[in-house]
């Protein structure tokens, strides 16, 4: 839990104040915000990594700097932004790395390494295990390193835009990698950029703005016209789609100041081709809260 948090790099200069959340075991929080509002520096501050100027951070009702380094790691794992891998480990070797907390300096065990396999296989990468860690693509090298931190045997996983660099295909397979982890009973703390992140993981939320209070809750309390607006300077719309499964999915939609009366300069008016009819595979439906305001 984190309550009413202070940091900063700087011991007299405050990036986020009082903020506030909490994450439990199968559970999701994306952390959200404009460049330069202090995302990253909250993980490392909530992680020990850095001091913390004010406020409380507790795992299971223990304060995080009275855990010692060993204890730390056997109970939080952390996936930095970007990885260049310095030298030609084999991906098993990078992933085995994970044991350290537990191995030492010795060996690792039977067990170490049956960890570390299972690990590659529950991210679906299992197939690298003997390739040369610098010759696989950037998705593959996110999921290995997730794989790393999972053979930590951790409560919580940590983050940091996990799909930062990657192309879509990649990004959704680390997204519903992400999504499998925390139906498994971990604890996943992410920061993102992209605010669908969140309702595609069914997440909470904890929006940090410069200059204005933290928001925390479900992504569909947080995630909405207004925020956004505030948060990012941009208009988007929020709205519920059918998929072809009969499943309803949420997206945040950009709003772009382009002025067409008829239809004309590429937009098509209602209706027209390539427009979806109501109701129509892929049509938005109405959310619940415009059901409300329609007086529906």
């Amino acid at each position: 839990m984190v309550k009413d948090v202070q940091c900063g790099w700087d011991a007299g200069k405050a990036i986020q104040r009082y903020v506030s959340f909490s994450v439990d075991s199968g559970e999701t929080c994306c952390i959200l915000g404009p460049n330069g509002c202090g995302k990253t520096t909250l993980l490392k501050t909530c992680m020990g990594l850095i001091p913390r100027q004010a406020g409380q951070v507790t795992l299971d009702g223990r304060d995080i700097r009275r855990l010692s380094p060993k204890e730390r790691a056997a109970a939080i794992a952390y996936v930095s932004q970007g990885h260049n891998p310095p030298f030609s480990y084999k991906v098993l070797d990078v992933v085995l790395l994970g044991r350290t907390s537990s191995v030492g300096v010795g060996q690792p065990s039977a067990r170490d390494v049956q960890i570390a396999e299972n690990a590659l296989m529950d991210m679906g990468v299992y197939d690298l295990r003997d390739k040369v860690y610098t010759d696989i693509s950037g998705g593959e090298l996110q999921l290995v390193m997730i794989a790393r931190a999972l053979t930590q045997e951790p409560e919580l996983l940590v983050l940091d835009e996990p799909t930062a660099a990657l192309d879509y295909g990649n990004a959704m397979r680390v997204i519903a990698k992400i999504r499998e982890l925390a139906e498994r009973g971990y604890g996943v703390i992410m920061t993102t950029h992209s605010p669908d992140h969140a309702f595609m993981l069914d997440s909470n939320v904890l929006l940090l703005q410069r200059d204005r209070p933290m928001q925390f809750g479900p992504a569909v309390n947080v995630i909405t016209e207004r925020n956004m607006q505030d948060a990012y300077g941009v208009g988007v719309e929020t709205k519920e789609f059918l998929t072809r499964h009969g499943s309803v999915v949420r997206m945040c939609i950009p709003v772009f100041d382009v002025q067409s009366a008829d239809g004309a300069d590429g937009a098509p008016a209602d209706g027209a081709d390539g427009a979806p009819a109501d109701g129509a595979e892929g049509a938005p439906t109405e959310s619940k809260t415009e059901q409300k305001e329609d007086g529906r």
